[in-house]
């Protein structure tokens, strides 16, 4: 198969990074290994070493606000791996390294970093209107640079290094074939005995993105009331697990049916809603999947994560839920009733398919 070539060189031109691909799929078990090769020149290094640096960061704000402090990017996870003078690093090669040497030369040094498994995926925040530039986020980068000690206390020369950045992503896990998350809720209101009964529920556990969403709604009103609308919403819920934990919640998607269900009667039906990010290109801070440019991108996806590991995980979790909403029309003969609502919540997964065959979805840039 054809090989994607990403190369980028330091500003000295000592030091080249040569990656075969910039997405690495987590499937929840383990995440593809990053494969690479460095292209050193060992007489420009004047006794220096050479390193490569694979780390997970939080960052906030753009690089050139770093000067007065409002940017600042916190490593969640990093591996160093020196390849010059060796250091004994000696992976076993595999078929993308032997590419990679090719296009490399003599000079070629291969690595690999293993990627931990209670890891976030790339997801970055989206900006305000005003707000150009690097936007809050979680991603991972690949660099090699030279200094004298793997974690140099210096700020490192920009002209000795050489970066890029690539995407951690999951795909949804294979059809369970398990029926989809159901709610049921019973009403009853003041100045009646009789209830409204509400049940929802989707048809399966994973939706893809852009795909339409049938949810289906059952209820049976034994009340003298109308149910005069019904109003779907998603909700997107970010955890930004940092130095504390906080919750973010986004409407995605808020829909009105004009539905009506009379006194003492029933009502099923399934009604299709279609969260997309191309309605919601002005919310602030909303997540979305992790970018390598300015290329369009989606709604982030749900974090999937092991069992258990939930405590462990840092950086940004992303979970969606759906909350249905009857309207009731104030019954009854005092009048002075004001309408009210009867909600249920369902979990949503939203992901993109696993690609077929070997191809990785995603901008080749």
């Amino acid at each position: 198969s054809l090989l994607r070539l990403y190369k980028k060189t330091s500003g000295n031109g000592t030091l080249t990074l040569y990656l075969g691909k910039r997405d690495y799929v987590d499937h929840v078990q383990n995440v593809d290994p990053i494969e690479g090769v460095v292209k050193l020149d060992p007489a420009s290094l004047a006794g220096r070493k050479v390193f490569v640096k694979l780390a997970c960061a939080f960052h906030y704000g753009r690089e050139d606000l770093d000067v007065i402090g409002l940017s600042f990017r916190k490593d969640i996870w990093v591996k160093h791996i020196q390849l010059y003078p060796d250091a004994g690093h000696k992976p076993n090669l595999t078929p993308m390294h032997v590419c990679l040497l090719k296009k490399a030369g003599e000079q070629g040094r291969a690595f690999t970093f293993d990627i931990a498994t209670n890891l976030p995926c790339s997801v970055t925040l989206q900006p305000g209107q005003d707000n150009a530039g690097k936007a809050c986020g979680v991603d991972f980068e690949v660099k090699t640079y030279i200094a004298t000690e793997a974690d140099p206390e210096e700020k490192l020369d920009r002209k000795d290094t050489a970066r890029m950045t690539v995407r951690k992503i999951q795909f949804a896990p294979d059809e369970t074939g398990a029926p989809g998350p159901r709610a049921d809720i019973c009403k009853s209101f003041m100045m009646s005995d009789k209830p409204v009964h509400l049940q929802a529920s989707l048809e399966k556990e994973i939706y893809y993105h852009g795909d339409p969403i049938d949810v289906n709604i059952k209820v049976k009103n034994e009340t003298s009331r109308t149910v005069t609308k019904i109003k779907i919403i998603v909700e997107q819920t970010t955890d930004v697990v940092l130095y504390s934990a906080d919750k973010y919640t986004k409407t995605v998607l808020s829909q009105d049916f004009g539905e009506t269900i009379d006194a003492n009667s029933t009502f099923d039906k399934s009604l299709a809603i279609t969260p997309l990010l191309a309605e919601n290109k002005k919310k602030r801070g909303l997540a979305l999947e992790g970018r390598l440019k300015d290329e369009d991108t989606n709604l982030a996806s749900n974090t999937i994560i092991r069992a258990g590991m939930d405590k462990e995980v840092l950086g940004i979790l992303v979970s969606y839920k759906i909350k249905v909403n009857l309207m009731v029309s104030s019954g009854g003969l005092l009048g002075g009733l004001t309408a009210s609502d009867i909600q249920v919540e369902l979990p949503l997964i939203l992901m993109h398919p696993k690609p077929q065959g070997k191809r990785i979805v995603g901008p080749n840039k």
